[in-house]
């Protein structure tokens, strides 16, 4: 019978070994060292005192581990230790962390981002929070209390990120649109006009309104910016846009762009994900607004040191960021973009339509709470239900029922819409039984629905449209 023991006595005879391997390394790195510094004649004091082989500790160590997958804390022998910093490594041999794959996971991280519509971004921060968080960040990192914003209000998201911008004491300047139109860009145009003191120091905006389904034009934003030569930045929230829908950070002269974990990458929530322009680094070197967590000051410190976090990452959800950039990256970016459409577009045949007539052409005969059509979202439809129902009712029922999990009504929508999610790691199949899942609680609920006919109208346009996948052919 194995002891309850063995298992421990063999992981620690594992360290055991692996300690011998590394510092027979280490010595064997040494006397290359010296070698190299014999042969390059270099001052015998130097080449005897132990100091100078600070940078061999820290680098062919880091290199020996990094081949052997151990576990080098090179953050800590760096900071937590201080006034031993590249005098010493520590070997831990607690749980099963390899912080050195790690750092090769966040490499790989940060070189396949770039793909991911800006592909010359400076930095990238990945913060252990939420979207909320990573709008934290945005706003203390680049602005100072009183500095003006202008903020676009057209949901409740939008309108949940101007609350924390005016309790962050900024000097917010509400643009409100009806919920179901886009942000108001001729009210863009006439502020921008008119700011001939330049006070407006940043443009607040959120790409795609999860409330209501509605996407707004970034590039016509920043057309505006340009057409007045304003040196606002420009924030954008892409949390459930960004690596579904066309994101173009560079072209569009975004300045600080920011997602979250749990939407287009199908991760777990847990991980905001901001990236900064040169500008906008520019600016945090000045803005006064408090930040500790949130301070990209520390993380770019760590950066420099060949580490990533001043604090505990979000290990499992960087493995898990890592294996979503493969599954983006193995479909293609430009073929995700198509996907995202052909589901948004479907979605609109299966269950709503702008205007009555439209009906006609097959699906549910449901409105969509977004009234343009160059604003219907690819990633989320809000639908419209009849005064006689409540969508809270259709959003319980399909989940007590049917096991369907569908978006409540928020805020002033509230009882009015449900919504449909479509983005991600979602496919035409997955999509269909969702709508047919919505027109079974349709039916229950009692709107007059013919069951099937949503689906069809959505299977005949996807039967159209749907390509062969490009790994299979």
């Amino acid at each position: 019978m194995e002891s309850p023991h063995s298992s421990r006595t063999d992981r620690d005879g594992l360290t055991a070994a692996a300690l011998r391997m590394l510092l027979r390394c280490f010595r064997q790195a040494v006397k290359a060292r010296k070698r190299r510094a014999t042969a390059a004649e270099a001052p015998t004091q130097q080449r005897m005192d132990p100091t100078h082989h600070r940078s061999l500790t820290m680098g062919a160590v880091i290199g020996v581990a990094r081949h052997l997958r151990l576990e080098v804390h090179r953050r800590s022998a760096l900071l937590c230790l201080n006034k031993v910093a590249g005098k010493v490594f520590r070997i831990g041999h607690l749980g099963n962390l390899k912080e050195l794959q790690l750092l090769g996971c966040l490499s790989d991280v940060e070189m396949v981002l770039k793909d991911v519509g800006y592909p010359n971004f400076r930095q990238l921060f990945l913060i252990p929070t939420t979207g909320t968080g990573a709008w934290e960040s945005a706003l203390t990192n680049t602005l100072s209390p009183g500095d003006r914003i202008v903020s676009f209000l057209i949901g409740q998201f939008s309108l949940l990120w101007i609350d924390q911008q005016q309790r962050l004491g900024f000097d917010v300047d509400v643009v409100e649109s009806d919920w179901g139109h886009g942000a108001d860009l001729a009210a863009l145009e006439r502020k921008l006009r008119n700011d001939t003191h330049r006070t407006i120091k940043a443009v607040a905006i959120v790409h795609n309104e999860t409330a209501t389904g509605v996407t707004n034009d970034l590039a016509a934003v920043r057309r505006l910016l340009d057409a007045y030569a304003h040196p606002a930045l420009l924030l954008v929230d892409g949390v459930s846009s960004i690596c579904a829908l066309d994101f173009r950070m560079d072209e569009w002269g975004v300045d600080v762009a920011l997602t979250g974990s749990q939407k287009a990458l199908s991760m777990p929530t847990g991980m905001g994900i901001v990236c900064a322009s040169p500008k906008a680094l520019e600016a945090s070197k000045t803005a006064r607004s408090v930040r500790v967590f949130f301070d990209w000051k520390d993380y770019l410190k760590f950066y420099e040191m060949g580490t990533y976090w001043p604090y505990t990452p979000s290990i499992q959800l960087l493995y898990g960021l890592r294996t979503a950039l493969d599954l983006i990256f193995e479909e293609g970016l430009d073929n995700v973009f198509k996907r995202h459409n052909r589901l948004g577009t479907a979605t609109r045949y299966g269950g709503v339509s702008l205007h009555a007539h439209q009906v006609r052409r097959g699906g549910v005969g449901l409105k969509n709470c977004c009234q343009k059509e160059e604003c219907f979202s690819d990633t989320v439809t809000a639908v419209v239900v009849p005064p006689y129902i409540d969508s809270a009712e259709i959003v319980k029922h399909a989940w007590k029922r049917y096991n369907l999990s569908l978006g409540l009504g928020l805020n002033k929508v509230a009882g009015k819409v449900f919504r449909i999610g479509h983005l991600g790691n979602l496919n035409e199949l997955q999509l269909l039984g969702c709508l047919s899942g919505v027109e079974m609680v349709l039916k229950d609920v009692g709107y007059p629905v013919k069951l099937g006919s949503g689906v069809a109208a959505a299977a005949a346009y996807l039967s159209n449209y749907t390509p062969l996948i490009p790994s299979r052919i």
